[in-house]
């Protein structure tokens, strides 16, 4: 079978776009004992699709709209199985008790900054209550997380407009997802460091159901940043508490996908080892950190006749749980790698991961 010219232009200008943006794996670091999968990136799901939104506007706007999709059909109409865990609630996840009650989620994932919840909640309306099928939707749980990210953004101004919601769910694709300073993670700061948006997913084996988890972070947060183990905070000597200008609070939205058939119970022991991916690069969830997770299943047996389908049992599952903990901890890898220096409201400045000096030290 022949590929026509157009075919192989579009595959290779793909896989140049992710080639090019900087990943742990980039710089000679893998983290875990599974593989990733095509993009190590949560839309390795299938089906699940990622936009965004990315506010720079003068010298005081650093904000933006992440939007995640399991699907790009009527969400309202084929709700997927999903979860909420809450590792600290210092946050604002608006939409996550019907999650909890019903065991199932009807609108797009959107996250954003804190001042900017209620926009998010508008532009979700704004496009699911208008997609063919829902003339008649009278409830409608829209599902926004958030972080803060008032150090390099003028957060009072609430900039982030329901229009930028829109736009940033019409935005979602399948394939490679841009990181760093995008969308919802345009102005955060992680462990010191600029942050931002970061993906990466994990590929089981054929012999443990050859399911794929996919993983997506906002980084918001501090603690002493740990990578494969190695102690980088410390070394480097950028850690919360040092001074009295970092601090251990800020917040880290956690999206979990993937294509098992695993019901809201199991989704939410699957979600619960997202904070231990967490835990692993070294954030501690303090006081002031809104730490959520949500998971998602994307099977597709179980949107077409989920009365039908067998969902995985408790024992099929650890598997899953390894790989939600190693996605995790390479998302908020990468969302340090992928983000690149910044200044913003004040005049404030927040320098990006330096990527030569901690690939020098696993090669000391």
């Amino acid at each position: 079978m022949r590929l026509s010219l157009a075919l192989i232009v579009l595959y290779v200008c793909s896989h140049t776009l992710v080639s090019a943006q900087n990943s742990a794996r980039n710089y000679g670091i893998s983290l875990g004992v599974l593989s990733p999968g095509e993009w190590n990136a949560i839309t390795d799901v299938p089906g699940v699709a990622v936009g965004h939104a990315t506010l720079l506007e003068g010298t005081q706007v650093r904000t933006g709209v992440t939007a995640i999709l399991p699907h790009q059909e009527n969400l309202f109409q084929m709700k997927v199985p999903a979860a909420v865990y809450v590792g600290n609630g210092f946050g604002k996840l608006a939409g996550s008790t019907q999650i909890q009650e019903l065991g199932n989620l009807e609108s797009p994932i959107v996250l954003t900054n804190t001042l900017s919840v209620a926009a998010g909640m508008e532009g979700i309306l704004d496009y699911m209550l208008f997609l063919e099928g829902n003339e008649e939707v009278g409830s409608l749980n829209a599902v926004v997380g958030e972080t803060n990210d008032g150090y390099l953004n003028d957060i009072r101004g609430r900039h982030v407009r329901p229009e930028h919601v829109v736009e940033a769910i019409k935005k979602a694709k399948n394939g490679p997802v841009r990181e760093g300073n995008v969308g919802a993670g345009t102005g955060t700061v992680c462990f010191g460091f600029k942050g931002g948006i970061g993906t990466s997913s994990r590929k089981l084996p054929a012999n443990l159901g050859g399911y794929t988890v996919g993983v997506l972070v906002q980084s918001n947060f501090g603690g002493v940043l740990q990578i494969a183990g190695q102690p980088v905070g410390k070394i480097l000597g950028q850690y919360s508490f040092r001074n009295q200008l970092e601090s251990a609070d800020g917040s880290c939205m956690i999206v979990v996908a993937t294509d098992a058939p695993v019901d809201s119970r199991n989704l939410e022991r699957i979600a619960k080892r997202a904070m231990m991916g967490l835990a692993r690069t070294g954030g501690i969830a303090s006081n002031g950190s809104g730490d959520y997770v949500i998971a998602f299943s994307t099977a597709r047996q179980l949107l077409a006749s989920p009365a039908t389908v067998t969902p995985l049992d408790n024992g099929a599952v650890t598997p899953l749980f390894l790989a939600a903990i190693e996605a995790t901890e390479e998302a908020i890898i990468n969302s340090l790698f992928a983000a690149e220096d910044m200044k913003g409201k004040n005049g404030r400045q927040v320098k990006a991961l330096p990527k030569e000096r901690v690939r020098q030290l696993f090669l000391e």
